[in-house]
């Protein structure tokens, strides 16, 4: 037992099975193990609490064996862009949603799942979405997965299996979309983006993933023009990947309906939680043309039989009762506030500098006046207890300097922005 917590197997702060538990599952007497415990007590290495249990103290193995690696502080000030306010996950609701649905649930609903997704869910998001984002589905073209990483993986796997070898993503772009996309098999080509969104004459590949409601990173909308441009090549034989990011957060005006609405049969609609309620659920849909709705069951079949019933049964709930409507209504309020509060402190600390993009989403991307080098910027700021993400990080070919941050602020409160910003205004002083 030394040994175990002088190499930390056991944890400080472990619990340890009674005396009489581990005498019989060593097949000795009680008396030893009462009479080993007692040592390790005096030693320092156990610490008994009156009626809990006897525990691994917190000092133990501090100075002895081989020492574990400090792990690393979080940042107090962190404008991570993907991040909605964790803190306002709507709980009473969701507990009383879980409620009503273990209370209500058949016992088929504990059985292995329809890999496609619990049909509860797919019937109330096909509603949801018809009638907020425009989009043509019905149940049996959406597919529930986990998130929108795992969406895109099973996209790629099934279009390889077809024959597609390569695919088009805005650049700059998500890296990890990128990276799971590469590893499905597709070989990786970046599209260009300007202010209007997606350049459709540089696509070079069959199939493109874009996100035309509000772009990541850049944060502007695909233009009418650009629309309708995409919507020619992909009825052209094209096939559009259309990530709705950020639709549901539009500040300014009504957004536009999602672009699969104008053509069903050559647009894959990607979806997700992950903003609107908490990425921890991993929770994501599909809307499918006809012709992948078989490949891309199967490759989710493959993948994991199913999505947990659960939660899906609990979002149906919430969909179905409007209570996810009412969420994202305050929700909304608060990110407007949140971003109001970012472009306050910018113009304050940085005045020079420009918040570009529409107003929507749960970042803004900030434009310096000057360029900087983007590892003297991440490693001062990080002494300042502040994570902050140049745009070049978003690039297929990221250069070395950057003139543009990428900042997330659904996640802090007001008072956390301004001091975020003004800590920035200084690392740049330094720079």
């Amino acid at each position: 037992m030394r040994e175990l917590i002088r190499e930390r197997t056991l944890s400080a702060g472990a619990r340890l099975p009674s005396s009489r538990a581990l005498a019989d599952d060593l097949g000795v007497s009680r008396r030893l193990v009462v009479d080993a415990y007692a040592q390790l007590l005096a030693e320092g290495y156990l610490t008994a609490r009156p009626g809990a249990g006897t525990y691994v103290a917190a000092s133990a193995g501090q100075a002895r064996g081989r020492s574990a690696p400090p792990a690393a502080a979080p940042l107090q000030f962190d404008f991570f862009p993907g991040s909605p306010d964790l803190a306002s996950f709507p709980r009473t609701l969701w507990m009383r949603a879980l409620r009503d649905v273990l209370r209500s649930a058949a016992p088929s609903a504990f059985a292995y799942p329809d890999p496609r997704g619990a049909l509860e869910l797919r019937t109330a998001l096909a509603a949801y979405l018809r009638r907020v984002r425009g989009v043509v589905v019905e149940p049996r073209s959406l597919i529930i997965c986990a998130g929108a990483t795992q969406g895109l993986a099973l996209l790629g796997r099934a279009l390889v299996r077809r024959g597609v070898e390569g695919i088009a993503v805005e650049d700059p772009g998500l890296p990890p979309h990128r990276a799971v996309l590469a590893y499905a098999g597709l070989q990786v080509r970046g599209a260009a983006v300007d202010e209007q969104g997606l350049e459709v004459s540089g696509i070079e590949q069959p199939v493109v993933l874009c996100t035309p409601a509000h772009q990541c990173p850049t944060g502007v909308v695909l233009s009418p023009t650009r629309r309708g441009e995409l919507v020619q090549w992909a009825r052209a034989g094209g096939l559009v990947i259309e990530d709705d990011y950020d639709a549901e957060f539009r500040y300014d005006r009504t957004p536009l309906a999602a672009l699969q609405g104008l053509a069903p049969e050559h647009v894959v609609y990607l979806g997700t939680v992950s903003k609107t309620l908490a990425p921890g659920l991993r929770l994501g849909w599909l809307v499918l043309p006809g012709s992948l709705i078989e490949a891309v069951t199967e490759a989710k079949m493959l993948e994991d039989l199913g999505s947990s019933t659960l939660e899906q049964l609990v979002l149906a709930r919430l969909l179905e009762s409007a209570a996810y409507d009412r969420h994202l209504r305050r929700a909304r309020r608060r990110n407007r506030d949140r971003r109001d509060a970012l472009l306050a402190a910018v113009a304050r600390e940085l005045p020079e500098a420009r918040v570009t993009g529409i107003s929507a989403g749960l970042h803004a991307l900030v434009r310096l006046p000057a360029p900087f080098d983007v590892g003297r910027l991440l490693a001062s700021a990080a002494r300042r207890s502040l994570a902050v993400y140049p745009l070049s990080l978003h690039m297929i070919s990221p250069p070395a300097e950057s003139d543009a941050l990428v900042l997330g602020y659904a996640n802090l409160s007001e008072p956390a922005i301004d001091e975020g910003i003004r800590r920035l205004a200084a690392v740049l002083a330094e720079l």
